[in-house]
């Protein structure tokens, strides 16, 4: 409905709405849209909508399954599309080994939406009971006014921040980065020689800046949780990215995402885990490595867990 009153996005429309809750409830009206009988339509639709009876990660699905239609609706271009809760709770899973803190603080260098920040919020203070701190970075405001509407309805402490991820950031040292990075080339070359991943000529990866920068703002010994394109380690530039992050961090973990998720073997990602140099980190004997098994095999992903909560037990501090 609001679509069509205000001409506008699908995306648009959804913030607006969600605008409209946050407030109360209370239908905006500029230069006499919606008109009065959409207004009174919306009344009574909001009125209905009681979100203080249903928990964070009821309001947070929800919200997904509006924001699935906008990736149909607009074209979302795929690095902006929401990462699938499949993958989410997957590194909520893990993120939820690997934090030894309490009121962690968390960031996320490409938020889009907010959807898998706060999936990930959500797991932690449900499994720990404490309060979660969230911080994003979007270059895109319209993104950013949704992940707002999404931090805001399930009543997060989530900062927002309208910025190039790869500018100087402001927010303090975070516990756990997360991050669904998008992948491609950074455009603007000189900005890019700032950054010691930056490509000797050319063109830098993005992905490759976002490492860097994810890994400038943890404490030492904090730990990030990536999903990368599963081909990230045998690129061009992927011998000085190894020797990188030899410097910087310890390389923990790499698994990839069941093949099957993705439309061809091209798009496949995986996780990468690292964690940062100092504090009480130490390389593990022997990195965690794997592929994850079919979703539609239970049986196998208990097995392949098991694995994991295994070598978690043995190489994460608690």
């Amino acid at each position: 409905m609001q679509q069509a009153q205000l001409e506008t996005s699908y995306l648009d429309a959804f913030i607006e709405v969600g605008d409209d809750l946050i407030d109360g409830g209370n239908v905006r009206v500029a230069e006499g849209r919606p008109d009065k009988a959409a207004v009174e339509q919306l009344t009574a639709l909001y009125q209905q909508a009681d979100l203080s009876q249903l928990d964070q990660e009821t309001i947070r699905q929800g919200l997904q399954l509006v924001l699935l239609k906008d990736i149909e609706t607009d074209a979302i271009d795929a690095n902006h599309q929401l990462t699938p809760d499949t993958i989410g709770f997957l590194v909520a899973y893990l993120a939820k080994h690997v934090l030894q803190v309490k009121q962690p603080a968390i960031l996320d260098l490409a938020v889009g939406t907010g959807n898998l920040l706060t999936t990930v919020m959500n797991q932690i203070s449900a499994n720990t009971k404490e309060t979660v701190i969230g911080y994003g970075v979007d270059n895109d405001d319209s993104m950013l006014a949704a992940a707002n509407v999404l931090g805001t309805l399930q009543k997060h402490d989530l900062q927002l921040f309208h910025q190039d991820a790869l500018d100087p950031l402001v927010m303090p040292e975070v516990d756990l980065v997360v991050s669904d990075l998008p992948v491609g080339f950074y455009p603007l070359d000189d900005h890019a020689k700032q950054f010691a991943l930056a490509a000797k000529t050319g063109h830098s990866y993005v992905h490759h800046l976002l490492l860097e920068q994810a890994v400038k703002q943890m404490k030492p010994g904090a730990w990030g949780i990536f999903l990368i394109p599963s081909a990230l380690f045998t690129s061009t530039e992927a011998q000085g990215l190894v020797q990188w992050i030899q410097t910087n961090a310890h390389l923990q973990g790499l698994l990839n995402l069941p093949e099957a998720l993705f439309m061809n073997k091209a798009a496949q990602k995986g996780i990468l885990l690292l964690q940062k140099k100092g504090g009480q980190a130490k390389q593990a004997g022997q990195v965690l490595l794997g592929e994850f098994p079919s979703f539609k095999d239970p049986a196998a992903m208990r097995q392949f867990t098991g694995q994991i909560d295994d070598w978690m037990l043995a190489n994460v501090s608690h």
